[in-house]
Formats: C-alpha cells, structure tokens, sequence
C-alpha cells in the first residue's frame, strides 16, 4: 500500500508525523483547520513611510489605528462616565504610565484590589469580542506564560459555573506578591496583540524622524509584522551589510535632520571619525549648503561642516559604486568629473552651471571618485561601526526576514513605490544575476538578492552589496520609481531645474483602469487594490490617497512630523476596506491626563457585500493546501505507509 506515496512525498509526511503523530490528532487538526475558514478574515492594518517616527507608530499600534476608542465606548458607554472612559482607554494604551501617574491611589491597597478586579473585567470583555475572529489555540498562543491560567479563566468568566471568588482569589494571591498591575498591563498588550491580526509597513521606517532603532524595536514587539521594503530600508539594510556609498549616505541624512542619536545610542556607531575629519580638513568652511534642519546639541557650523563631509564622501563612493556597474547605464549620475574645478561650474545633462560652493579640499581634481586619506581612514572606521553593531544587525536582519519586495492580503496587492514601467506602460526590463526581468519576476529577483545578501553576512559580496544601493536610488528599482536622487544638484546648483526627480510614468498611470488591471494580472489577482506609498499625498494641493481608477491607493500621509505630520492606515477587516487618516499626537502624559488621542477621519475604500471570511483570501488557500497535507497524512497512516 505504501507504494502508493512517493519516496519524496513519505519523507515529508514523516516530518509532518512529528507533530501529528497518529491519524486522530491529524484529523482532529483538519476539522478544526474547516471551521476556521468560516471566521472573518483577520483585520490587517497598513502603514507606510514611518520615517522613524517612533513616538506616533507606538501611539497609532496601541489605540489600534483609532479602533480600540469606539470598541470601548460601544461596550462601556451606558456604564462608565467620560473620565472613566478616558481612563480605562490610557490604560489600553499606556498601562505602564497610566498606572504611574495614578500611583497614590493605587498604593491604597483596598482600592487597588478593586481597581485591579474591575479593569481586569473589562479588559477581558474587550479580548472577548477582539477574539471572535482566532481560533482559540490562536488566543491561547498569545497568553504570556506567566498568566496563562488567570486569563484562561477570566476568558470564559462568563458562562462558567465557577464562583466570582474564584478568580477575585487568584487577583488577591498576585496583590500580596505586588504582581496584579502587571496583570493589567499584560491584559493591555494581548487586547493590543488581539487588535489586529497583522501589522505591515509598506516601506521606509527611518530618516527624517527621530530613531529607526525605536520603529523596529517596537514592531519587533508586535506578534504579527510583516514588511515591503522601501528605498530608505534599503539604505539601511545595505549600510549594516557594508556599502560604503550608503554607509555614507545614511550618516549625511542622519546628520542633515540631526538624528544622530539613533547612530550613537541606538545602534553604538559613534561620529567622532567624521567630526575628525570636518574639523581636520573643513576647518574655517562656512558649509552654508549644508546646514543642519532644526535644532541639538551639536554647534551649527559643527554640523553644517560635517555633513558636507560626508556628502563629499558619498558622492565620491557612488561614483565608483556606478563605475563598477557600467550595466545599469548610470554614468550620467557621477557628476565629480563633470566639474571645471577652475572656474567653479558643473556640466550637468550637457548645461553648465556655477557651483554654490567651490571649496572642496578633498577633491582631486584628476581622480575626482578617489577618497583622500583622511576620508579614506574616517570611512574604515565608520564602516567597521557599520558592521558590527550588533542591534543593528539584529534589526535589519529582522526587516529582510519578515520584508519581502510585495506582499499579496486578501485582494490587496503591497507594495512600496512602482512596478517600473515606459511610457506606453509595459514593464522596464532590468538585468539581475545576469538575467533580465521585468513586472513580477523582477521583484521576486530582486527579493532573492536581499535575501541572499543577509544569508552570507558580513561575507556578501560587493556585488551584493550594490544592489541595495541600487534599490535605494535606481530608476528601474521597484523601491525608488524616479529618474534620479538629485542630492549633487541640491547642495551645490541653485538652478531648481536641476533639483526635479522625475517619477516613473507608472504614477499618473495608476489612474487608469486598464493599466491597474494589468498590474494587479501580473501578481495574479483578477481584482483588488493597488497599495502603495513613497509619495507623500498632497492634500493641502487638492490630492487624494485613492486614484481615480478606484484601483489604486497611496497611503504615505506625511507620517513625519518633517513631511506634515499626519499618516494614513488603510485597514483591511472583513467588512470593508477603509483608510484612516491620523494627526498629529502630542505626548503620552496628554493622554493619560487628558485623553488625547489620535481619532482618525476614516473613510470607506470599498464596502464588501457580505463579510469576507478567511476561506474567501490567500490564507484560506494556505489553510486549503494543510488540509490537503493532513489528509494525505491521515490515509498515509491508515495504509500503515506511517
């Protein structure tokens, strides 16, 4: 009977057999996997373009993107005052803080154990709903250790024939140990954890803002996040893999926004190299091109002097990053040669132009892409900071793990700027390992790069290496979608002309329904909705996040506070696919004090004539396929094949 399988097919069912070891439990998993395809999809919650705005992104993942607010009032309304409201809602939110604040009245220890006991009720009311949508093994899964069996119990609290002091006893066992608040905090993040069943961020988690470092930990902490990955992840990832260029690059942005602490504290990478280097050989420059946005520790000049420094070092690094790859027909972008050091002008696109600045010490003038030596021992340095800064190999691993090139959730198609196209919008053609791709293969090849590139380490080629350089700035990047970063001509030309980074024609194009559809073909959906962000959306100009095809959306809102401070989340829950737009949050203590919140506009995308369950998205053709496995493992033991 056994000949029946394949030799290949019985090696896997074998390795399935561990975990289902006998037919009754394999069948017991196929029953309960058909009933899971009747829940409501799970609701998925879409940022994009974070910029490294942690204190926002922490705000918007624990009010659930504005929807834990009307949860808690439709539940507590007619039984809780305002002030309550506000209060169980900063305890949600920041249970930590909320608790803190309020830490004379919980020191009473009569009024805490009630406290505790009737917040650790609603609480459970609200995991009671949330919970509606997840297989119970898929709550119990995200029960902490630690309170497993006392929020099993307040989990089914409500038809159980237990007596009230069943529980109450439990709570006042961990009041005596002073463990109860700890209770209520836990209880806050799996509500958080229940909230929404995946967290994805459609590119760009730092620049701009404060701490990438801050952005990932957190997601890091979420139990579902996936990412697609933007120019500026790929900046990163391609910094903490070594590429000078980008190493360079992530240091001059860093330095343009004064976001150094998130190199010095977050990751170890300490700038005394390149302070070195600005004060060694950019002493007495008024680097009036490169002044600093907005205020720190740091002296104006100081920071003015060292980003020109590492401006200087980038430009030169992309010119022989270029010059290594004479395939991608970039040669027009290494603008040092182009420089009549002389005369102080710069011949850009075959119009000259005078240079806003002329002192450029470190420039040799006959190999213009060469570092000096001292730029030369300040890039040893910085990238050997690069490289092995533990936490940040730590989290950029932790991106291109759970990041992919796009992502496909129910009938949205994610990703983060363009799928490159020509004019008359057939898809751009691009060579990677030798090979051209175009549309969807080229994402995935591009995808089997990056992830080749982490599985080698600090051993991945140059090659390698460059293509994350690519990511970030080329015109056929699916990350970038322009002809051009215009950086040279922004610091050094005053002609504005100059500045204008053209969009890949896919931009206008995604008003079009016909081209929509072919896109949406391409990565095999019949229908849905293009998710995209990379541009910010104008609002103040009369802009839309949805495109007039009503197949296309752009939900990069100006997240950071640099762009605008607003934001987009477009939820993906069974009933509808909506967008909420976000505003700017002020502080932690605002909330627990006086109930600020981010309430979202929120806005119908599409309205779905029932409600999607999880048998109607990919996941449920994931669930069809381990049914199929599971039932070929269940006649594999019944055949005595196992």
């Amino acid at each position: 009977m056994a000949l029946s399988f394949t030799a290949k097919e019985l090696t896997v069912l074998r390795a399935m057999s561990q975990r289902y070891p006998n037919a009754d439990l394999a069948a017991a998993e196929v029953a309960a996997l058909r009933a899971s395809l009747t829940l409501p999809k799970g609701t998925v919650h879409i940022l994009s373009d974070v910029h490294g705005e942690y204190k926002k992104l922490r705000h918007i993942i624990n009010n659930a993107s504005g929807r834990l607010r009307p949860l808690v009032e439709h539940l507590f309304a007619s039984r809780l005052s305002g002030d309550e409201l506000r209060d169980l809602l900063a305890v949600l939110y920041y249970p930590r803080e909320a608790m803190g604040y309020w830490y004379e009245t919980l020191a009473d220890e009569n009024k805490r154990k009630t406290w505790v006991r009737r917040t650790l009720r609603m609480q459970f009311e609200i995991v009671r709903e949330l919970a509606r949508s997840y297989r119970r093994g898929q709550v119990l899964e995200l029960l902490p250790p630690e309170w497993a069996e006392l929020f099993a119990e307040l989990w089914r609290e409500p038809g159980d024939a237990r007596p009230v002091s069943y529980i109450n006893a439990m709570l006042d066992s961990l009041s005596l140990r002073g463990r109860d608040l700890q209770a209520v905090r836990a209880a806050s993040r799996l509500i958080r954890n229940l909230s929404a069943a995946e967290i994805i961020v459609a590119g760009d988690l730092g620049d701009r803002g404060p701490r990438i470092d801050n952005v990932i930990a957190y997601l890091k902490e979420q139990p579902t996040v996936s990412f697609t990955w933007g120019n500026h992840d790929a900046l990163w990832m391609g910094a903490c893999l070594g590429q000078e260029a980008l190493i360079a690059t992530v240091l001059r942005v860093s330095i343009r926004y004064r976001r150094l602490s998130q190199l010095e504290e977050g990751y170890g990478v300490m700038c005394a190299p390149l302070e070195k280097l600005a004060r060694d050989v950019y002493s007495g420059d008024p680097a009036a091109c490169f002044k600093a946005k907005g205020a720190g520790m740091r002296e104006d000049l100081l920071m003015a002097r060292i980003q020109k420094a590492a401006a200087i070092m980038q430009f030169k690094l992309e010119g022989q990053t270029i010059q290594r790859h004479p395939e991608w027909g970039l040669a027009h972008r290494a603008l040092l040669h182009c420089i009549d050091y002389k005369k102080g002008v710069v011949t850009i696109d075959g119009k000259t132009h005078p240079l806003r600045d002329t002192h450029l010490p470190t420039i040799d003038p006959a190999d213009p892409y060469k570092l000096s030596p001292e730029e030369a021992a300040c890039l040893a340095r910085m990238k050997q900071s690069f490289v092995t800064s533990q936490r940040m190999w730590e989290q950029m691993s932790f991106v291109a793990r759970r990041g992919a090139t796009w992502l496909r959730r129910d009938d949205a198609l994610i990703f983060h700027a363009c799928t490159p196209v020509d004019e008359a919008g057939e898809f751009l053609p691009l060579a990677v390992d030798g090979q051209d791709y175009q549309g969807r293969p080229l994402f995935d090849a591009l995808d089997t790069v990056v992830r080749r590139a982490f599985r080698d380490g600090y051993d991945v080629t140059t090659a390698d290496q460059d293509w994350f350089w690519y990511l970030w700035t080329g015109p056929v990047s699916p990350l970038f979608g322009k002809d051009r970063m215009a950086t040279f001509e922004t610091y050094f030309v005053e002609d504005k002309t100059t500045h204008k980074e053209h969009k890949n024609p896919y931009f206008p194009m995604i008003h079009e329904v016909d081209f929509c559809r072919k896109v949406l073909g391409e990565f095999g959906l019949k229908d849905g909705l293009i998710v995209n962000g990379h541009v910010p959306v104008k609002v103040e100009k009369g802009e839309e996040p949805l495109k007039r095809s009503g197949l296309a959306i752009t939900i990069d809102g100006a997240f950071s506070e640099a762009y605008g401070d607003r934001g987009y989340t477009l939820i993906l829950s069974p009933r509808r696919v909506a967008l909420a737009e976000h505003h700017h949050f002020e502080s932690i203590e605002e909330a627990i004090t006086a109930g600020a919140d981010i309430v979202p506009t929120v806005t119908t995308v599409k309205e779905y004539p029932r409600p999607r369950r999880r048998a109607d998205t990919e996941q449920g053709d994931e669930t069809r396929q381990q049914i199929k496995a599971l039932e070929r493992l269940i006649r594999a033991y019944e055949e005595g094949a196992i």
